[in-house]
């Protein structure tokens, strides 16, 4: 099912928005739309999607170096595809490791074989630490200026004007529906991303 027409027919929008200002209610609408979606997907669909945003992305993926993703948890779309295509053509693939909850996360070389402390799988903690030219960013929303709505527990935002000192393209990945045609109220430690992915095609920000 292509992702407008999901929207025509299965998300009930409310006849009231949640105020701007609320990002609570902003992430809370995002993170069901996205369920919503996701439950409307076989098994078999999910996995194209993911193939079809490998496809979407591939343009980047072949000139970077070193692509840092993410280990998909339930409903985020997998950007593993990507991350393998990356590695075919060279690049060195990362992915988020936590020491521990209290510290950020560090992107690590290598597969996520290791249960972190969040449980999310990561490299192991002696992986080589290395900084991505490319971020595969997950997301619960994003808007037209690139403004990113995470879990809310802010492990990106302490990161991720770290990674783009470095240098690094900042691209926010999600199923279609997860990009919002409201504005997301911006936080003074907001990164805003220079792009969002989704298997429905790419729009860069910036």
């Amino acid at each position: 099912m292509a992702s407008e027409d999901f929207l025509q027919t299965t998300i009930v929008v409310p006849s009231h928005p949640p105020s701007l200002a609320d990002k609570v209610a902003l992430r809370r609408l995002g993170r069901e739309r996205r369920q919503a979606f996701v439950e409307s997907l076989s098994t078999e669909e999910q996995a194209r999607h993911g193939e079809a945003l490998a496809d979407v992305l591939d343009p980047y993926l072949t000139v970077s170096r070193i692509t840092g993703g993410y280990y998909p948890m339930p409903s985020e779309i997998s950007p593993l595809p990507a991350l393998a295509k990356a590695a075919s053509t060279g690049a060195i693939t990362a992915f988020p490791a936590f020491a521990d909850h209290q510290s950020p996360f560090r992107f690590l070389a290598g597969e996520p074989i290791e249960t972190g402390p969040w449980a999310v799988l990561q490299p192991a903690l002696d992986a080589p630490h290395v900084f991505p030219d490319l971020v595969l960013v997950p997301l619960v929303a994003v808007d037209r200026h690139g403004t990113r709505l995470g879990q809310g527990k802010g492990h990106y935002d302490q990161v991720l004007s770290g990674l783009r000192q470095h240098g690094a393209l900042l691209i926010g990945v999600g199923w279609a529906v997860q990009m919002l045609d409201s504005s997301i109220p911006i936080d003074p430690w907001d990164v805003p991303l220079d792009g969002f992915a989704s298997p429905d095609g790419l729009e860069m920000f910036r």
